[in-house]
């Protein structure tokens, strides 16, 4: 039987999206058997896809050859399951690039990141994304952060470009937001998706629903798959109760001692996979290790964490 397309298998997930940190090995190379097997833990832990190499898998630090050999080994370690995306970006050449050698390897769909270094004007971004959809047969959701920020007019254009299906937020200004799902919605009506893609997305995610975001990414899945689930189902269901107990004990201290650091979104979740078992190694420059205390105090949270989930049973 063929897959549906990925718009229609990420429109209504069963479990969270999975960004999974990339491994590295004693020796800082990539441990494709480490990270094989932390992408098939997350597929048997229900996440309903793989994001391969984006944020959270440092795809700022990976050369061309090992995103291609990640992407492959994400692909071979879901078998199917659910689909991978894997990330594309840097200039428009290299982001082209990365989309070609994702599609080679077997992936499902593109998070086009930001281009690299400038800050481009509206003419020029949807250039760029336009460009990067025609380098590949692959579906492409554009990724909103930091020096790409779209208004809602070329947010429109980019939902009516062949190839784009969906549209994630790294900003955090829900004004815009609404504005753009708002304008989209009018022009072109249809099911373009949108996700949520902050840091600790579940964080937020509550008021981002509201507004006509109904996916999210979760990176804290990575190491507490079980936090993460029991998130994604109170959500679902409608169980305010648990989301609000788990948003209290668990994400919000979680995202107070994100902050204590520069680069923590990623350097936190890998010391906590480390800290479940799973030596994915440490991350690579520039980003840095969070300290010993920090590391102690997320060992003492993933604790608090699973005690939160006996006691709503």
């Amino acid at each position: 039987m063929t897959p549906a397309p990925l718009a229609a298998r990420l429109s209504n997930p069963s479990g969270p999206l999975f960004f999974p940190v990339t491994a590295y090995g004693p020796d800082g190379s990539v441990d494709l058997e480490v990270y094989g097997a932390h992408v098939r833990r997350g597929v048997e832990n229900g996440a309903a896809a793989v994001f391969a190499c984006c944020g959270t898998g440092e795809f700022h630090a990976l050369t061309p050859e090992e995103f291609e050999a990640c992407v492959r080994a994400a692909v071979e370690a879901t078998g199917g399951r659910v689909p991978v995306v894997a990330g594309a970006g840097y200039g428009t050449a290299l982001a082209a690039r990365y989309a070609r050698v994702a599609e080679t390897a077997g992936a499902d769909g593109l998070l086009a990141m930001p281009p690299y270094l400038v800050v481009a004007g509206q003419e020029g971004l949807l250039r760029h994304y336009r460009e990067v959809a025609a380098a590949t047969a692959l579906p492409v959701i554009v990724y909103q952060r930091d020096n790409a920020v779209f208004t809602p007019e070329t947010v429109v254009a980019l939902a009516r470009t062949d190839g784009i299906i969906g549209f994630k937020d790294g900003l955090g200004d829900l004004d815009l937001m609404q504005r753009i799902v708002s304008a989209v919605r009018t022009e072109v009506p249809g099911d373009f998706l949108y996700f949520n893609g902050l840091p600790t997305a579940e964080q937020t995610q509550l008021a981002y629903r509201a507004i006509g975001v109904p996916l999210y990414s979760s990176a804290v899945f990575c190491f507490v798959p079980e936090i993460a689930l029991a998130f994604h189902e109170a959500l679902r269901t409608g169980d305010e109760s648990t989301a609000n107990r788990l948003l209290d004990g668990f994400y919000r201290p979680f995202v107070e001692l994100r902050a204590q650091g520069r680069g923590y979104a990623v350097s936190l979740v890998k010391a906590g996979v480390r800290l479940r078992g799973l030596d994915v190694g440490e991350v690579r420059s520039p980003l840095h290790e969070p300290t010993e205390d920090h590391v102690k105090r997320l060992a003492e949270l993933i604790d608090r964490g699973y005690a939160l989930l006996e006691d709503g049973k």
